[in-house]
């Protein structure tokens, strides 16, 4: 069989993925309260009897405190169906916290036929900042439609490239569930024909990804 070049996007892919840093969510605080006046103490007129009462320091519980194992996010069955040749235990992208943010890749040539899969999952500090990095996300990538039934929040895009003559289809889908967002990554190309896959077969792929990946989430409860 007669090999072919591969473009420089996709040779890139294939190489050592870098590592992922992880930064996380700032956590969010109130505004703090102006000092008081040199040489003045506000007055305290709490009632005879009674106690002061003071802010309360809890914070809401965090549905999902980390993040779980991403290689066992999606089936066997499924890495083989939406990667032909990849090895269905992936390969972990290293992370600087793993309680964060956690990546896994598969990838494989089979023939002229190129697939490529990530499904990774970050951890918020709550529902409010996920669903803010969520919604910024999704302004990032228009063209898009939402996905019912899938988290709290989900959105699917898909994209053509081409490079050298050759194409690449890519679709992402972009999932907020509780303080969680789950990131599905899923492209192919032909590199006989030059030719991608359709748009409806990249589409379902990564969403077939994501139900699973999500469903693996949810039942951590991590």
């Amino acid at each position: 069989m007669r090999s072919l070049p591969l473009p420089l996007a996709l040779t890139a892919r294939l190489s050592p993925v870098a590592v992922l840093a992880c930064a996380g969510w700032a956590l969010t605080s109130g505004p703090a309260a102006p000092p008081a006046a040199a040489g003045h103490q506000p007055a305290q007129n709490t009632p005879a009897g009674s106690a002061a009462t003071a802010p309360s320091s809890t914070t809401a519980a965090k549905t999902y405190t980390t993040a779980p194992a991403p290689c066992a996010g999606v089936p066997a069955a499924t890495v083989t169906a939406l990667v032909p040749g990849a090895k269905p235990a992936g390969k972990e992208i290293p992370s600087t916290d793993t309680d964060l943010r956690r990546t896994c890749s598969w990838n494989a040539l089979k023939g002229y036929d190129y697939r490529w899969l990530d499904v990774s999952y970050e951890i918020g500090d709550s529902d409010r900042d996920a669903e803010k990095e969520y919604g910024q996300r999704v302004a990032e990538k228009s063209g898009g439609g939402a996905v019912p039934g899938l988290g709290d929040s989900a959105y699917s895009v898909v994209n053509l490239t081409t490079e050298d003559g050759q194409q690449t289809r890519e679709g992402v889908v972009l999932v907020r569930a509780a303080n969680a967002i789950v990131v599905v990554t899923y492209n192919g190309s032909d590199f006989e024909t030059r030719k991608a896959p359709g748009t409806e077969e990249i589409n379902k792929g990564a969403i077939k990804a994501a139900r699973s990946a999500v469903a693996a989430l949810e039942d951590g409860r991590g």
